[in-house]
């Protein structure tokens, strides 16, 4: 399984990051939308881990770039705020899979990650 984590903050793509590569994962952490596309164009993931709200950039230009590229292909998204808690992500986004809470447990994270990267 290839994951790709668009996380800013740095610290917490890292904990997601460990928690992936315990199932066997093999990860790359972005930080930025610029950082996320970078490595779109290099390699392409089964799954994308993205924070609705990023620090530079916009995650809806990620997501819009990932469908173009790959149809369909799932985007999982977290956040720690309640915006989109009506699920509108899913009209927004036709790729996201999944919305969860950025204070998730890594390794339920990490279980639900492998199951819609399958």
């Amino acid at each position: 399984m290839a994951v790709l984590i668009v996380e800013s903050d740095r610290e917490l793509g890292r904990v997601w990051q460990s928690a992936f590569e315990r199932l066997g994962a093999d990860v790359e952490l972005a930080t930025s939308q610029s950082d996320a596309i970078s490595k779109l164009m290099e390699t392409e993931f089964d799954i994308i881990v993205m924070n609705v709200v990023l620090g530079e950039g916009s995650a809806f230009a990620v997501s819009d770039f990932v469908n173009y590229r790959w149809p369909g292909k799932p985007i999982f998204f977290v956040t720690s705020t309640s915006f989109f808690s009506d699920g509108s992500i899913f009209n927004l986004c036709s790729n996201a899979c999944a919305y969860v809470q950025s204070d998730t447990a890594p390794d339920d994270l990490a279980s639900m990650v492998q199951h819609y990267a399958m």
